[in-house]
């Protein structure tokens, strides 16, 4: 009896898949996108860094009034930086997001206050809204502090003060973040674009063979040979399941090839996946394109088209979309009950991966458990639609 549902599921299972591979225009949508997302991502995620390091090396400040401040601009020069006049317009331009440096504006009485023991009010001027100005802030700013310390210094040992006695403690950092890491920062992202990738190439196909078979007439058909419907479902769900797969495959391994298209050596050397980085995922993301399959079948079986099963489902996609997120708004880290949550769980074991700890069943096996659940329960909800909708 077991042997003949799994043949007859195993025909059905051929059959899907036949289908699924056979609409070439959609298949080759979806596998593009999965294959073409590691390059794309790592290569805007390279532009970008590669932007701001070029700017870093420039080394520049751009000062309205430093002839003002001889004082100043010597200090900004032996720090090995450049200082150079803002363009005409520099506020307008710093709002327009054209100008991505921050400007510092220098007072006509700058030095007149500095020899008189009082304090030039220098502005720094940004805009919030300029992603690039804000991000150069950090190092003009910098070079204030510096030259604050240095002016103090030297009216301290003017007056015969020992600088040490104005330091009541000195604080030295410690990271505890060990190299790997440090070094995971960058590839943390891999598992959220992944997922996503999973997700959207399960749709497709779970809405086409259920749905989608409903709305072309093609199910009723199905429905009337003798086979079970514990076979039918159990084929679908197979054909669906191993597209999720082959998305989920695809997607590990476009990371790889994506690397060379690294332009910033920063980023290269931080970036740390490799082939077996990729096989661990790929393990990890088994449970979740089953799981995945059955829900979105279970979800759809119901609707009558396929645009009536796209509105249902975008709540799911909604849901898996946000969970991800969990992880990044909740300071105190990984929780238990993150590895029962279909989607968090994945995103949390793919993280530490990339992070290079260790991976104890303690921590996958919810994963798998609670899959196996949901696959159950949906499939359950699949074969009694089937079984009515024969009756009618």
């Amino acid at each position: 009896m077991i042997a003949m549902l799994l043949r007859r599921s195993w025909i059905v299972y051929l059959k899907e898949l036949a289908d699924a591979l056979r609409d070439r225009r959609t298949l080759a949508i979806v596998l593009l996108s999965s294959v073409a997302i590691g390059p794309l991502v790592l290569m805007l995620v390279s532009t970008l860094a590669a932007g701001n390091e070029k700017r870093a090396e420039a080394r520049v400040v751009l000062a309205d009034g430093i002839e003002r401040a001889p004082t100043l601009r010597n200090y900004i020069e032996r720090q090995t930086y450049t200082v150079r006049p803002p363009p005409a317009g520099y506020e307008q331009q710093l709002r327009e997001g054209s100008l991505g440096d921050p400007v510092l504006v220098v007072p006509p009485n700058f030095e007149a206050d500095l020899v008189g023991a009082k304090a030039p009010r220098l502005r720094l001027v940004s805009a919030s809204g300029n992603r690039r100005a804000q991000g150069g802030l950090g190092a003009v700013e910098g070079l204030l502090s510096g030259f604050n310390r240095e002016q103090a210094t030297l009216r301290l040992a003017l007056r015969g003060v020992a600088p040490a006695l104005v330091e009541a403690v000195r604080v030295e950092n410690f990271d505890l973040a060990d190299p790997a890491a440090r070094a995971a920062q960058l590839a943390t992202m891999v598992p959220f674009f992944v997922l996503m990738a999973v997700l959207y190439g399960a749709t497709g196909a779970a809405l086409d063979t259920t749905a989608g078979e409903r709305e072309r007439g093609s199910l009723e058909p199905l429905l009337m040979n003798p086979v079970p419907r514990l076979a039918l479902a159990l084929g679908k769900w197979g054909a669906v399941a191993s597209v999720a797969m082959l998305i989920a495959l695809l997607s590990c391994l476009s990371f790889l090839p994506g690397q060379w298209l690294l332009r910033s050596e920063t980023l290269a050397a931080m970036f740390r996946y490799g082939a077996a980085d990729a096989a661990v995922f790929v393990v990890l993301l088994t449970p979740l394109a089953g799981m995945l399959a059955a829900l979105l079948m279970a979800i759809a079986i119901r609707c009558k088209s396929a645009k009536e099963a796209q509105a249902n489902v975008a709540v799911v996609l909604l849901a898996f979309s946000m969970l991800p997120m969990v992880s990044l708004m909740d300071p105190e880290g990984d929780k238990p009950w993150h590895y029962w949550v279909p989607g968090l769980a994945q995103t949390t074991l793919m993280g530490r991966v990339v992070k290079g700890e260790a991976l104890s069943w303690v921590a996958v096996l919810p994963s798998f458990v609670t899959g196996t659940v949901v696959v159950v329960l949906a499939l359950a909800y699949v074969v009694r639609t089937l079984r009515q909708a024969a009756l009618k």
